[in-house]
C-alpha cells in the first residue's frame, strides 16, 4: 500500500464519518429534548453503560458529563451483573449504548432499571431492537455504513454515538449556564486549568515597591532580593503605582546610576492588569509588549497595586 493509497483511505474514512454525522444532526428530534429533560430531572447521577467499542464511547460520555456539571459515572455491564448494579439507585438516570441494541450483556442492567423504576435512555441503530423497546427515551442512530466498507469495524456508528453524547452534555451545560469558572473547578491541573486561571490565582500579593526618592543603590538591593527583575515606584501624592524600574531601565541609565533616584530612572505609566483577568490575557499582553512582569491593580483601571505577575508564574501553570 503506497502513500497515495494511505491518503485516499484516510480521506475516505473521514468523509464517510462526516457524512454520517450530518445525517445524525438532521435526525435529532423531540426524543433528544425528552432525553435532555430526563437527565436534567435526575436527582442522582447519570449511569452510562455499554460494552466493547460502545463501552469505550460510554466512558468518554460519562467523563464529559461529569466535567461539565452533570454528575455521571460509567458502569461496566458485565461487572454490573456481579455486584455493580448496587452503584445504581432510584433518582439516577441510565444512558445505555449498543449499536445493535441486542447486546446480551446489557440484559441484567436493563432489567434492573425496569425493576426499580430508574429512567432509561438508549442509544442504538435499530428502532425495533430489544434495548430501545425497553427504554423510556430512544435515541436512534440513522442508517450509515461503517467506514471500513465491510460493516465489521465499529467506526461510523461509534462516531455518531460519541457525537450524540457530546450533544447531550453540551445542551445540559448550556441549560445550566455552566461557566468557565465552574469548568476550571473540575479541571484545576494541566494546561486547560492554567488557561482558565485568573490573574489573582497566580499573582504574588506582596509586590516589590520603593518610594520615588529612593537612591538607586537601595533600589538595586530590592530588585535583587525579590528576584522579579522589576520594582514598582510609588507616587508621592497617593502612593499609587507611578512607574517601574526594570533591568532595561538600569542599562539605559548606567552613567552615574548610583547617583540617581528611582524617580529619575523609572518608566512612567507601566502596563498593568486587573486581578480578575484571565492569566492567558496577561501572557498575551506580556508577549505583545515584550515584557516579563505585570503589576496587578484593583480596580483594573486604577493605580492601586495589589500584586505582581511574572511570566514564569504563567509558564508553571501551563500557559504558553
Amino acid at each position: 500500500m503506497d502513500g497515495t493509497a494511505f491518503l485516499d483511505a484516510g480521506r475516505r474514512v473521514v468523509r464517510s464519518e462526516a457524512q454520517a454525522l450530518g445525517h445524525l444532526a438532521d435526525s435529532i428530534d423531540e426524543s433528544f429534548a425528552k432525553a435532555g429533560e430526563l437527565l436534567l430531572s435526575a436527582r442522582g447521577r447519570v449511569i452510562v453503560s455499554g460494552i466493547g467499542k460502545s463501552g469505550h464511547i460510554a466512558r468518554k460520555i460519562a467523563a464529559t458529563f461529569a466535567s461539565t456539571g452533570t454528575p455521571a459515572h460509567f458502569v461496566h455491564p458485565a461487572e454490573a451483573s456481579h455486584g455493580d448494579l448496587g452503584m445504581m439507585a432510584q433518582g439516577d438516570v441510565a444512558l445505555v449504548l449498543s449499536n445493535s441494541g441486542e447486546t446480551p450483556e446489557l440484559a441484567d442492567l436493563v432489567a434492573y432499571t425496569r425493576r426499580f423504576g430508574i429512567p432509561l435512555i438508549g442509544i442504538a441503530g435499530n428502532r425495533e431492537s430489544t434495548l430501545l423497546q425497553q427504554c423510556d427515551v430512544s435515541l436512534v442512530l440513522p442508517p450509515a455504513d461503517e467506514a471500513c466498507g465491510k460493516g465489521i469495524v465499529p467506526t461510523t456508528s461509534t462516531s455518531m454515538s460519541l457525537a450524540l453524547g457530546d450533544a447531550l452534555a453540551i445542551a445540559l451545560m448550556e441549560h445550566r449556564r455552566f461557566t468557565p469558572e465552574l469548568f476550571r473547578e473540575f479541571h484545576p491541573g494541566g494546561r486547560l486549568g492554567g488557561r482558565l486561571s485568573r490573574v489573582r490565582d497566580l499573582m504574588h500579593a506582596d509586590p516589590p515597591f520603593v518610594a520615588g526618592d529612593t537612591p538607586m543603590g537601595e533600589v538595586l538591593l530590592v530588585m535583587t532580593r525579590r528576584g522579579f527583575g522589576v520594582v514598582g515606584v510609588r507616587g508621592d501624592e497617593d502612593g499609587g503605582l507611578a512607574g517601574i524600574v526594570t533591568d532595561g531601565d538600569l542599562r539605559r541609565h548606567m552613567a552615574g546610576l548610583l547617583e540617581k533616584t528611582a524617580r529619575d530612572v523609572m518608566t512612567a505609566g507601566p502596563r498593568t492588569i486587573g486581578p480578575d483577568a484571565l492569566a492567558e490575557q496577561a501572557v498575551a499582553l506580556m508577549n505583545e509588549h515584550r515584557i516579563t512582569c505585570l503589576f496587578v491593580v484593583e480596580p483594573a483601571d486604577s493605580r492601586n497595586p495589589v500584586g505582581i505577575l511574572h511570566v514564569h508564574d504563567c509558564l508553571r501553570a501551563g500557559i504558553v
